[in-house]
């Protein structure tokens, strides 16, 4: 398929932060996908949660489902429009390697942990994962991402990192929080992509767990339009027995209608605005998105399952015990430093031996915890304080 203009080509790369010749079988996205494939961090996602814990079943999502999720859909999107698939494949399965164990509970303890030590926000943890943590070549540290990969993965920044960032890599990914400008399309989309995947994930697997019911959904527009036209089509949906089908064809549509309208609109503003190529892009207010009615649609959704879902008692009870467990783990190794692992901290920050100062200290105890699946942190509290809080855990 040929590049729309305004695509990202691998051959206009603006590069690695350290110099590689090319593959002579792959571009340089397609490179960035395989390496991040081939991560560490990317295998420890298909035990970190998206919402269920990972003991409390196998067929929930996990951060790695979700990010194979967002990967398909941006794929789709990205054809149609004529942008590059290989970089929106690469920047979606990377966007959360970054992420805690315990979804946003263990993201917002560990947040709540270093205040003081300049906080922690995953998105540039999963820059740090890239550029960094990831430790597989003699050559340097990380496994050296193009630009408009680790651009992409870089979804949100506060002012105060980007410049940061900035000053240590001038004119580099952190520039465009400073600056006011967009990423790339390709990034763009994955971050639409990701909202679509959350919203029909979640109402999967809320459904699935018994804590939201079918008939509640049909407070939700969009899931109702669907539910609705399914039945229509399909009389026999109705039985008792094909509840499953009724629920995964009405997810499905929606899926549909979603990526179709944002193909729609998007593919209108594109012709609308004629970008030349992706530096127009950056300089121009984002040109994907939804349509205003989607827009309303996706955040009534929304709205309905933080009522229902993420605020669930049932839910609120294992996320405070998440939480507790993110609390008390970092609590015990900034006391403790030696209860890391010896080599630990060498690749990111400082060798824990040789730390001089608090805040690389507790960066580098965020770092590990980070890079926790649930089952390994639910494991290493007990050993350090005794308590085993998820009693239904694999040891």
């Amino acid at each position: 398929m040929e590049l729309a203009p305004y695509a990202s080509d691998p051959a206009q790369s603006r590069g690695r932060r350290f110099f590689e010749f090319d593959a002579p079988t792959r571009t340089a996205y397609q490179r960035d996908r395989d390496r991040i494939v081939h991560s560490t961090a990317f295998r420890r996602l298909v035990y970190k949660t998206q919402v269920f814990l990972n003991h409390e079943g196998d067929l929930f999502r996990t951060r790695l489902t979700h990010s194979l999720e967002v990967a398909q859909l941006g794929r789709s999107v990205a054809r149609s429009l004529r942008l590059n698939e290989d970089l929106v494949e690469a920047i979606a399965l990377a966007h959360d390697l970054g992420h805690t164990p315990f979804g946003h509970a263990g993201q917002d303890a560990l947040n709540a942990c270093m205040q003081g030590y300049g906080g922690f926000e995953h998105n540039l943890q999963s820059l740090r994962v890239v550029d960094q943590l990831e430790a597989c070549y003699p050559q340097f540290d990380g496994i050296n991402l193009t630009f408009e990969t680790r651009e992409g993965i870089l979804k949100h920044c506060s002012r105060a990192n980007a410049e940061i960032l900035e000053a240590r890599e001038p004119d580099g990914v952190g520039r465009r929080f400073l600056a006011a400008t967009q990423p790339s399309l390709e990034a763009q989309l994955c971050n639409l992509a990701d909202e679509i995947a959350y919203n029909a994930h979640d109402i999967d697997d809320g459904v699935r767990s018994g804590l939201i019911a079918m008939e509640q959904m049909l407070e939700v527009t969009l899931f109702e339009r669907h539910h609705h036209q399914a039945l229509l089509d399909f009389p026999g949906l109705g039985a008792k027995q094909s509840q499953r089908r009724l629920l995964f064809e009405t997810i499905r549509r929606m899926l549909s209608e979603q990526v179709y309208d944002l193909i729609a609109v998007s593919g209108v503003e594109l012709a609308a605005s004629q970008p030349s190529g992706p530096d127009d892009v950056r300089h121009s207010p984002p040109m994907l998105a939804f349509s205003a009615e989607m827009r309303s649609l996706s955040v009534q959704l929304k709205q309905f399952l933080f009522r229902n879902l993420y605020r669930h008692p049932q839910v609120v009870q294992t996320t405070d015990l998440a939480k507790q467990v993110v609390r008390e783990l970092f609590a015990s190794y900034l006391a403790a430093p030696q209860e890391l692992p010896t080599n630990f901290g060498a690749d990111s920050v400082a060798d824990v031996q040789l730390l001089t100062t608090a805040q690389t200290h507790a960066r580098v105890v965020a770092d590990y915890i980070a890079g926790m699946t649930d089952r390994f942190a639910a494991r290493e509290h007990k050993r350090l304080t005794g308590q085993r809080l998820f009693t239904q855990m694999a040891e």
